[in-house]
């Protein structure tokens, strides 16, 4: 496989999208977006937020209720899954177990009637790709889990989708392979020239993959943006909050954020001052939450440098402060 041009690759987008299940669940509400051409994009949220339904309804796996979704310029609403030039990697990877490697990552191929040789020679150049030419001959259940995700990797590559679909394709690994493949998910999306579209709920995934973020909140798109905007520049509260890093913090009748690496904590100056509850050491920084006479809570992220010339111990008093051009005003949101 090898790199598409951007005027071959195609653009991907929504418009008006909605999703029912019954008269009375609405899982997805009006998802409009357009996804630039080898682009690589998160939906993030929480459970239920609708970003897995998004995903199967651009799959074809779920019906939509209203809206386009379309693909170099074809409306795919009522396409089937094989005939919309994408392809979906399942949470579960959804390997067959009597296939073996070559098999498995060939068979969307023998599906559209290639023949075994060119199959085999196409597959192989794929488990190339995810380094997985000296397993070929296994089945997956002699692979471990990060084996058999470069798999269902290559098995959703050989057919050379418009875009590719992932549904939370790192959850079922652990932590230090979960960082391992997301280097190797940005690698294989940049060689390929695919878009990729990753739906999960882990802001940090979202923020060491994407070149977009669609976040969503109760069936809708609270923000969109690069992850730098959605980090530094949260429109709403839920975004500041979801997305982490930031103090929230009611100032007069509005709602402010403040990123808890701009916190400034300094010697007790008076009334006002905050107490250290909790000191938390991460390695390269330290979290210290602070509660103010108010109630509120408040950490700020020290790098471990600042924190060893000036320790905070549980119980000492501390002044907060914060510079003018680190706030965040956020819009005033209410329940739908």
């Amino acid at each position: 496989m090898v790199q598409r041009a951007m005027t071959e690759a195609a653009t991907l987008s929504l418009d008006g999208v909605c999703k029912h299940y019954g008269d009375d669940v609405l899982a997805v509400d009006h998802f409009t977006q357009r996804f630039e051409p080898s682009s690589y994009v998160c939906l993030l949220g929480p459970s239920g937020c609708g970003k897995t339904s998004t995903l199967r309804m651009i799959a074809g796996h779920e019906d939509i209720s209203s809206g386009e979704i379309r693909l170099r310029d074809r409306t795919l609403n009522r396409l089937p899954p094989a005939k919309r030039g994408t392809a979906m990697m399942f949470q579960s990877y959804a390997l067959f177990p009597h296939l073996s490697v070559l098999d498995n990552v060939g068979f969307g191929l023998r599906m559209r009637g290639i023949d075994k040789s060119e199959r085999d020679k196409r597959a192989m150049a794929l488990l190339d790709l995810v380094d997985m030419t000296h397993l070929s001959a296994r089945r997956p259940q002699q692979l471990s889990g990060g084996q058999q995700q470069r798999v269902a990797l290559a098995r959703a590559l050989v057919t050379e989708p418009d875009v590719l679909l992932l549904d939370e394709p790192l959850s079922a690994l652990d932590p230090f392979l979960r960082i391992r493949m997301r280097a190797e998910l940005r690698r294989l999306q940049q060689e390929s020239g695919i878009t990729f579209v990753h739906v999960t709920h882990s802001q940090d995934e979202a923020l060491a993959l994407a070149d977009r973020v669609v976040l969503m909140n109760a069936a809708r798109i609270e923000q969109a943006g690069t992850a730098q905007e959605l980090f530094d520049h949260p429109r709403t509260e839920f975004v500041a909050r979801f997305m982490g890093g930031h103090n929230v913090m009611p100032l007069g009748d509005n709602v402010i954020a403040v990123r808890t690496d701009r916190m400034r904590l300094g010697d007790s100056t008076g009334a006002d001052d905050a107490r250290v509850e909790q000191v938390e050491y991460l390695g390269r920084t330290v979290e210290v939450s602070v509660r103010r006479p108010d109630g509120a809570l408040l950490t700020a992220s020290l790098e471990d440098s600042r924190f060893s010339q000036r320790p905070w111990n549980v119980g000492d008093l501390a002044a907060v402060s914060w510079k003018e051009s680190d706030v965040r005003q956020l819009e005033v949101t209410h329940p739908q």
